[in-house]
């Protein structure tokens, strides 16, 4: 699991789990999603689990989510909007609590396919070798491994134009390489088992992919195989936008629009026994 999933309840008593996470160990990624959402949804923003003497799979981070909401929601069932993997997480919850949760939003999400994460590496590259070419001070970095130039242009390579305050540090940790690679080697595997992405096709809430048009994530090939699963998914594409809509300069506000509305439509249906309540943060 990646990033640092938000959870959160929103006003009127509509609960929303907000999970959020950049690449798996990515803490404090997403940050600026929860933030976002805390002016309209009660947000609550714990820590993943980091790596360590139990080597860190998908179905723990499952269980770890599984736990907080019901600690956290007193039976209530939150939605959960998931960032980049923790959209990949978001689903693998709902395949395994398909009655836990209310909604599913993902946004900029991960891939269940080689043809998707080939496509990625492409753009990556592509990207790189484009703004070296006309910043030819940069042109050992060529010579660098593809992994290696992914890691070192991945802010160039995945955003549009980022917002210049949102680009300021935010509270995080040190990424946990380690963490990092147990769980997505088991992700991987999941997939290559035909756990993901066939187990969604018990995931029957609303669900909605919001994404960059230009985010390096081929956002119509991932939806095109997710839609095989959940054919009732929602996709919305925002133009002149990366893999992060929350921080970028032309699709920000939008963004938040369009996510704001959706999650009222969905989780209006909740009841407002508690309405104009806020619970804890």
């Amino acid at each position: 699991m990646g990033g640092r999933p938000p959870y959160s309840l929103p006003r009127r008593s509509r609960p929303l789990s907000d999970h959020t996470a950049g690449g798996p160990a990515a803490f404090g990624s997403a940050v600026q999603l929860a933030q976002g959402l805390s002016k309209e949804f009660r947000v609550v923003e714990p820590w993943q689990r980091s790596s360590g003497d139990r080597p860190l799979t998908v179905a723990i981070h499952i269980e770890d989510l599984h736990n907080l909401i019901l600690s956290r929601f007193n039976r209530q069932k939150p939605a959960l909007v998931g960032s980049s993997w923790g959209a990949m997480l978001a689903l693998a919850y709902a395949a395994e609590h398909p009655d836990s949760i209310n909604a599913i939003v993902l946004v900029g999400c991960g891939t269940f396919d080689k043809a998707s994460r080939n496509a990625i590496v492409q753009r990556r590259t592509q990207k790189i070798a484009e703004y070296i070419s006309m910043h030819p001070e940069h042109k050992a970095d060529l010579q660098l491994d593809v992994g290696a130039q992914m890691m070192k242009w991945h802010d160039m390579t995945d955003a549009y134009e980022s917002l210049a305050a949102d680009k300021e540090p935010s509270e995080s940790e040190p990424f946990d390489m380690h963490g990092h690679t147990e769980t997505w080697q088991d992700m991987v595997r999941c997939q290559e088992a035909g756990i993901y992405p066939q187990s969604f096709s018990s995931v029957k809430v609303p669900a909605i992919m919001l994404h960059g048009a230009d985010d390096p994530h081929p956002g119509t090939m991932i939806r095109d195989t997710l839609k095989r699963y959940i054919p009732h998914l929602e996709y919305h594409e925002f133009p002149r936008c990366g893999h992060e809509p929350e921080i970028e300069k032309y699709a920000k506000d939008d963004f938040f629009a369009v996510l704001s509305y959706w999650l009222k439509k969905h989780l209006s249906s909740m009841s407002g026994a508690q309405q104009g309540h806020r619970g804890d943060a």
